[in-house]
């Protein structure tokens, strides 16, 4: 069994936040049933669907990424029979979890005040823009909202130039992840107390966790960063640097690795002994990156990464997504899988960065066809007899 694998999770969400951190619970063993209205289905299952490119069989890659290890049935939550179904299956679950607008919850009357009342045991979590409380709640948000006025934005990119937002959507991202934590916290306190309790979890307030030490830097000095590109605003040399073909980091965080670091490059200049210590470096740290810079030039990356790796000098090549995603670090952990499709054929995508010692192996099941597990769920998990299945697809419930 895989450690969760006795959890079950009611997956409300939609577009990336919520989805991803479903995933991340799926992917360690949580039964989670994506709840997805019956004639559309959840608005990642319409992005790249028609994009030849990006999708397999009509499934785009969000859907094919966010969706995996999930299933699917469909249920109008907006109809009373719709409701009354979904309040079944709440009773026998542990998790709903949901990224929509404040507010959605009360109206389809399946907030945690109603929740609870029929499962005083549940969890349910929003992940949501600004959070369920505050003067900005009701504000719509998306990625690049919460990234910008979460600082980051405004420390990412080179001295002078426009801010730009982080390339992975970390505003999104983030939330996922910490909605998956809240989830596990508030099961930890389930065990202990027998009582579920609300999870709220706003993009914006993961964002300025994320800030951490630089903010209190900022509380300490008044000072507001900027940013700074590649650099650090304590070592040298820190950064990206050009070689003769590709883009390599330099982290030389401490001064016992800048005797090897020269030893290495053989320039002279590099050799004047106040250098040595981290103050020397940085009285003149211009000068020390162009050298650097110079030579670093004359020769491919990765030869110049296997002599800092001899050396053990904290160092590693910018990689495009095909180096990043065939490096065998990365392929020996597991991080790159094959994920099936349920009309056949195969999909690579990242896998699962949490390795667990006690359960087993990882495995990666197929996003799910639009309903596909819906008869099952209502007749296995709910004990439906087959006849209430049918009048409630007549009726369009599911």
């Amino acid at each position: 069994m895989k450690a969760l694998s006795a959890v079950r999770v009611l997956d409300l969400t939609h577009m990336l936040a919520g989805p991803y951190g479903a995933m991340l619970l799926a992917d360690l063993g949580a039964e989670v049933i994506k709840v997805e209205p019956p004639k559309t289905g959840e608005g990642t299952r319409r992005l790249l669907e028609n994009d030849l490119k990006n999708s397999l069989h009509g499934m785009g890659a969000y859907f094919l990424t966010l969706c995996r290890n999930k299933k699917s049935l469909t249920l109008d939550l907006q109809t009373e029979k719709g409701r009354s179904v979904f309040y079944d299956l709440v009773k026998i679950s542990d998790v709903v979890y949901d990224n929509f607008r404040p507010g959605v919850l009360d109206r389809l009357k399946i907030d945690y005040d109603t929740l609870k009342g029929i499962n005083p045991g549940i969890i349910s979590c929003s992940c949501t823009g600004f959070g369920l409380t505050g003067p900005g709640r009701d504000r719509p948000a998306f990625d690049l909202v919460v990234q910008a006025m979460g600082g980051g934005v405004s420390i990412t990119g080179e001295r002078k130039r426009p801010p730009v937002r982080s390339g992975i959507p970390i505003g999104d991202m983030g939330g996922g992840v910490f909605s998956a934590l809240g989830i596990l916290a508030a099961l930890v306190s389930r065990a202990r107390t027998g009582k579920g309790q609300k999870v709220d979890v706003s993009m914006l307030d993961v964002q300025i966790s994320l800030l951490n030490y630089m903010a209190t830097m900022y509380f300490l000095s008044g000072e507001v960063p900027g940013p700074i590109g590649n650099e650090h605003f304590v070592h040298v040399p820190y950064g990206s640097f050009k070689t003769k073909d590709i883009y390599i980091i330099l982290a030389l965080v401490g001064d016992n690795f800048w005797k090897p670091f020269v030893e290495i490059l053989e320039v002279d200049q590099l050799k004047d002994p106040k250098y040595a210590k981290r103050d020397g470096r940085w009285e003149d740290k211009e000068k020390i990156e162009a050298i650097v810079s110079k030579t670093l030039a004359t020769r491919p990356g990765d030869e110049w990464l296997e002599l800092f790796a001899q050396k053990g000098i904290p160092s590693g090549p910018i990689n495009t997504f095909d180096r990043a995603l065939a490096d065998p670090q990365v392929l020996r952990r597991n991080m790159v899988v094959e994920v099936g499709h349920p009309l056949g054929g195969s999909v690579k995508q990242p896998g699962n960065p949490i390795k667990m010692s006690g359960t087993p192996g990882e495995t990666f099941g197929p996003p799910p066809l639009l309903g596909q597990h819906t008869r099952q769920i209502l007749e296995e998990l709910l004990g439906y007899p087959g006849e209430k299945v049918e009048e409630l697809q007549r009726e369009g419930v599911i």
